[in-house]
């Protein structure tokens, strides 16, 4: 079996942008007519100029080689340029290629990926979501309505209690503040106090039906994240996400020595040494890794596998489109210590007309699916139909906000 081709698509995210402003989606197919799809996760440049990474790398390290050769091909990317070290666009696109290769796989074997990874596990898998503004409001506008649910913590309690209702035994929130390109920097006073309000407005509302999921992006430095991991510790939640920048894991490791709280992260580290770091700082005793971002779908399961050993948990991140929630899937039906998987909502919407056939959760769980490969196939009319033409990156930082003068 050779591979043949590549075709990639860049999809704009319509309101209300679950998910982020596009997807960078590919499609490889081999000289035998088997095809697979993958999903590159890169924020750093536009998707434009990922997708033609994509193609690139496709020419030099891919074209005419066999698809079960994941080692190999993983190798000659990872050390492309003489580079030898986690590199977040570089891993990002091999992420897109390395999952598409597994859908090839496992349709060639007429089997699930998780099936080819050490088998079944879970028969269906915890979830949960983002507190997004509700109904069609878009999570990137700037507008009150918008910034509602991130700023009161009525409103947030209202929209967790609405998704706990609907089976969700999770929710996620950051009403920390804006993150900035000036992190990690103290919370104010205003932002400790509107935290412990969210912590425990939720918790008021939902109860001992839903975990609290508090998340920052890295906001802070190491004696600000204890002060703000004192402040909500009372309401239990299930983890403290990146509580401070993500490039020293020796230094998270305080903020884990010093709460009861589990330390979550991940979602901004690539390969297994940067997860390696993690582990063996005591960093972090959940790992959030993107399958879009993190190497793909092997690196992935031997970082989980590195978990296992320190017994560590693993919680797959997502924000982005389907195919990396189908990989995220995949992943975790296989793994033993997987604790709970991110979903976009409930997987409606948009996300579910991307695919031929949506992926399948029910009451708060993602059912795996039996299909062969990923288990999932792009509707590509839709995709078609839904061009992304605009400047914006899929996330981005306030340069302005937060200067350390007032900090």
């Amino acid at each position: 079996m050779k591979l043949q081709s590549i075709e990639t698509f860049v999809v704009g995210n319509p309101p209300p942008r679950r998910g982020g402003r596009y997807f960078i989606f590919l499609r490889l197919r081999t000289a035998c007519g088997i095809e697979g799809v993958g999903e590159i996760y890169n924020a750093s440049f536009g998707p434009h100029l990922c997708a033609r990474m994509a193609e690139e790398t496709f020419a030099r390290r891919f074209e005419g080689e066999d698809p079960h050769h994941i080692e190999k091909l993983w190798r000659r990317v990872y050390s492309g340029g003489f580079s030898m070290r986690p590199d977040l666009t570089v891993s990002g696109v091999l992420s897109g290629l390395e999952m598409a290769c597994w859908d090839i796989i496992g349709k060639d074997a007429n089997k699930p990926v998780y099936e080819l990874l050490g088998g079944q596990v879970h028969q269906r898998l915890r979830s949960y979501t983002y507190l997004y503004p509700p109904g069609d409001i878009d999570a990137h506008a700037d507008n009150d309505k918008s910034k509602q649910v991130y700023s009161d913590p009525d409103a947030a309690a209202e929209v967790a209690l609405h998704w706990v209702n609907k089976g969700f035994t999770a929710v996620k929130f950051d009403p920390a503040g804006p993150y900035t390109v000036y992190d990690g920097h103290q919370p104010l006073l205003e932002d400790i106090d509107r935290s412990a309000q969210f912590c425990q407005r939720i918790r008021d509302a939902v109860g001992t039906r839903a975990d609290l999921l508090f998340g920052t992006h890295g906001q802070f430095s190491v004696s600000g994240a204890k002060r703000m991991a004192r402040a909500i510790e009372a309401t239990d939640p299930l983890w403290f996400e990146e509580p401070v920048p993500p490039e020293r894991p020796e230094l998270m490791a305080q903020v884990a020595s010093f709460t009861s709280i589990p330390v979550a992260t991940g979602e901004r580290l690539c390969t297994k040494y940067e997860f390696a770091r993690v582990l063996e700082t005591g960093a972090a005793s959940i790992l959030q890794m993107n399958l879009g971002r993190v190497g793909g779908i092997l690196e992935a399961k031997k970082i989980a596998s590195m978990a296992e050993a320190h017994y560590a948990h693993i919680a797959p991140h997502l924000y982005c489109g389907p195919i990396v929630g189908a990989a995220n899937i995949q992943l975790a039906t296989c793994s033993p210590n997987f604790l709970i998987l991110e979903s976009i909502q409930c997987w409606d919407g948009f996300q579910a007309d991307l695919l031929k056939k949506p992926i399948q959760w029910e009451n708060g769980y993602v059912i795996p699916p039996t299909e062969p490969g990923l288990g999932v196939e792009l509707n590509d009319e839709v995709m078609l139909a839904h061009p992304y033409n605009e400047d914006a990156l899929h996330l981005d930082m306030d340069p302005q906000a937060r200067e350390p003068v007032l900090r």
